[in-house]
């Protein structure tokens, strides 16, 4: 399963891999892409993970979900 999430906050390469790390720990993820121009977070995962659980790793790593789609 594929899902964008549209981040607030990012402005830099570092912010990026904070998301990332964020993103990965998450039991069930299998790849994280993410793009600092366009703010998205592309994330492929198993069915059993939440958006929940998508939106507190973005927070966890201090930025905010705007959006899931």
């Amino acid at each position: 399963m594929k899902k964008k999430i549209l981040i607030e906050g990012m402005h830099c390469a570092s912010c990026a891999s904070n998301i990332e790390r964020s993103l990965k720990k998450i039991s069930g993820i299998k790849e994280v892409s993410i793009s600092l121009v366009t703010n998205k977070a592309i994330v492929e995962f198993d069915k059993n993970v939440s958006d929940e659980e998508l939106i507190n790793a973005v927070k966890r790593a201090g930025y905010k979900v705007k959006e899931i789609i």
